[in-house]
């Protein structure tokens, strides 16, 4: 038997493809000829197909091709329609949202930020298509749901920033540009306008929840792949056998960290850490400005931040600024 495996590669095997369980009556063909592929198998099993895609997959795809193209466009017609200059500058490129002045008009006119109107449309048409796939795929293959759930906390996010908080400030203009430069930029402006996103407790949490969820996931990976050679990746079996794998596992980490995670609660443990990431992190984005509006302020009323003594010197966010 072959023991040897390290972090780096593992035995790939090639038979007969898996073309999985038959689809019900009237749900269309999976599609593609199933293949294998030695660098994918580096990273997660080695056959690269059939996939299923249907009227909501294809609803989807359609839909985040119309805003990628939306996006892409004007970005290019910034630049004039310059090849060279739009590939130059791609990272600082941005597709604007509605100025101040058109509140919350459903279009705008479309040089003036309608355009991102009508993108942002199809890029939401396109997640919540792929989540109702999601839902549609996991209930005909008698999955349960926690995909989908996943996947909403994540969506919850980006509604919160494009349309739900703009929509409870009465404009646009508070919403996240589409480009990948001027995000972060506005990501900056954002916290600074706000007193410091540092004393925004949901923000805490949020980061609590991403930086826990990297670790919970890299000790699962470690684990697993530190008793691979006794067959961890089959861990519904595993979880039935005694000493097994995850029972090496569980004990492992019982001896090590005092508490016993199992082959099931580790992934409820790295699923609640990931989907807290971001639903808290949209609670803390949707109070601001709306609920609060200087965390700095907020954070020292509630004995949460320092109040230090004064100085005698003026604020310079409290001046006009430069004359």
């Amino acid at each position: 038997m072959a023991r040897y495996q390290n972090i780096f590669n593992q035995i790939q095997l090639r038979s007969a493809p898996e073309m999985g369980p038959p689809l019900p009556a009237g749900d269309w063909s999976r599609d593609g000829k199933p293949g294998y592929s030695y660098w994918a198998g580096k990273l997660g099993a080695a056959q690269i197909g059939p996939i299923y895609l249907g009227r909501l997959g294809l609803a989807s795809l359609i839909c985040g091709f119309l805003a990628f193209e939306i996006i892409g466009l004007n970005m290019w017609a910034s630049v004039n329609w310059d090849p060279v200059q739009f590939v130059r500058q791609l990272f600082w490129l941005a597709l604007e949202p509605p100025a101040p002045k058109y509140g919350f008009k459903i279009l705008p006119p479309l040089n003036e930020g309608g355009w991102w109107v009508i993108a942002g449309f199809f890029l939401t048409a396109s997640v919540l298509l792929w989540a109702a796939r999601t839902y549609v795929r996991a209930k005909q293959l008698g999955m349960g749901t926690h995909v989908v759930w996943a996947f909403l906390s994540a969506i919850w996010l980006m509604l919160v920033l494009g349309f739900i908080r703009p929509m409870a400030m009465g404009s646009w203009s508070e919403a996240v540009p589409f480009g990948i430069f001027p995000h972060l930029d506005w990501t900056a402006a954002f916290s600074i306008r706000y007193g410091n996103l540092f004393y925004n407790p949901f923000h805490c949490l949020s980061i609590v929840f991403l930086y826990g969820s990297t670790l919970l996931f890299a000790m699962h990976g470690a684990t697993v792949l530190a008793t691979g050679r006794y067959g961890a990746e089959r861990e519904i079996e595993q979880i039935t056998h005694r000493g097994t794998a995850f029972e090496r596992g569980a004990l492992f980490w019982r001896w090590t960290m005092g508490f016993n995670a199992t082959a099931e609660s580790i992934h409820r443990w790295a699923w609640w850490f990931a989907v807290l990431t971001t639903l808290t992190g949209g609670i803390g984005i949707l109070l601001t400005g709306t609920v609060v509006d200087n965390w700095y302020l907020w954070a020292q009323q509630h004995g949460y931040a320092p109040t230090y003594p004064t100085t005698g010197l003026a604020d310079p966010a409290a001046t006009g600024g430069a004359q």
